[in-house]
């Protein structure tokens, strides 16, 4: 089962040229690999370098062309768009049109580390409900699971929600270990997305960001009595094949 068995379909064969658009693509110049240095790199500490990696929903392939330059010499990634793999293949990448589900079965504890960037939210829940259990078979023994999805407890969620007509489940981190745990992942982490403190403006828009949370987090306490530690637009979970 892929995300795009009913009307997803028809829009992920035109995902690139109807939709994202080629000044879109983006995510593979060195400001992103700046982010990534921050955001995901610490997250796969510890991680052999040769070791097996997958992305699935790899779109134009920026991530994967990004865990080549420091050192994973065997990332792959695959994604329900041929547009997508188009461009991913130009970037030097491997990667492959592919049902995430079906390939998930043929690779069973294949992978080291498995990564979802912005992917789960284009799912259905109950097409999620049988991606969880295959996510943890194609890990290896304490192989490792990172996401990043859309916040549904972000400061200004709608827009990401309704943004793409092919997102069908939002998350907080909460909803998202209750699909996860049940499949067999434990010891969570969950991470802002948001700035990073490089140069004077990251380290300006930092601070700002750490003052809005504050203001956020006074208006939650006084509606509800309690507090939350993520309210960036998108959140990172990593979780752990036990």
């Amino acid at each position: 089962m892929a995300p795009g068995g009913d009307f997803r379909a028809a829009l992920y064969q035109r995902y690139v040229s109807e939709f994202k658009g080629e000044a879109n693509l983006g995510g593979s110049g060195e400001g992103s690999f700046a982010w990534w240095d921050h955001k995901y790199l610490p997250l796969l500490d510890g991680l052999e370098r040769s070791a097996p990696v997958l992305e699935i929903g790899c779109g134009a392939g920026g991530l994967l062309a990004y865990l080549g330059r420091r050192g994973f010499s065997h990332a792959r990634g695959i994604d329900i768009s041929a547009e997508q793999i188009a461009r991913a293949r130009a970037h030097d990448v491997t990667a492959e049109v592919a049902d995430a589900c079906a390939f998930l079965e043929r690779n069973l504890e294949a992978f080291a580390a498995i990564l979802a960037v912005d992917v789960l939210e284009h799912f259905a829940r109950d097409e999620l409900i049988k991606l969880a259990p295959l996510l943890h078979a194609a890990l290896r023994p304490g192989g490792r699971l990172i996401v990043q999805t859309a916040n549904g407890a972000g400061l200004f969620p709608r827009q990401v929600i309704y943004g793409d007509l092919t997102h069908m489940t939002i998350f907080t981190p909460e909803s998202l270990a209750q699909l996860l745990r049940p499949a067999g992942f434990g010891d969570f982490g969950f991470y802002e997305t948001g700035p990073i403190p490089i140069r004077v403006r990251g380290k300006i828009d930092v601070a700002l960001w750490a003052g809005l949370k504050a203001m956020a987090n006074v208006v939650r306490s006084v509606e509800t009595g309690k507090r939350q530690a993520i309210w960036t637009e998108n959140f990172i979970c990593r979780a752990f094949k036990r």
